[in-house]
């Protein structure tokens, strides 16, 4: 939520996402989100996904997915080379102290 939001409930960033998870519109109906600047649906929402992708990643790539989406991931074969995802990856594992 820190790198994502800064712990906006209202922010919306370029691409869509909404929220303090900022979840994508697709996400979002996925886990049956009816307001995504709702704080606790949309931390419900972005903490299920989430778990989604840590049973399908390891963490770094987890995080990757979150932040480009899993076919991205997987299109590249790990994290992907771009400038905002490889940051965003950095930045949250700095802070959960895993780097």
């Amino acid at each position: 939520i820190h790198v994502e939001s800064a712990y906006k409930t209202k922010a919306t960033s370029r691409k869509g996402a909404m929220g303090l998870m900022q979840l994508m519109p697709a996400t979002a109906r996925e886990y049956g989100v009816r307001n995504a600047y709702d704080p606790a649906e949309n931390i419900n929402a972005g903490v299920k996904h989430l778990r989604s992708l840590l049973d399908e990643f390891d963490v770094p790539l987890a995080l990757a997915a979150y932040n480009a989406g899993q076919g991205t991931v997987r299109r590249y074969g790990g994290i992907p080379p771009y400038r905002e995802t490889r940051t965003y990856v950095r930045k949250v594992m700095s802070l959960a102290g895993l780097d």
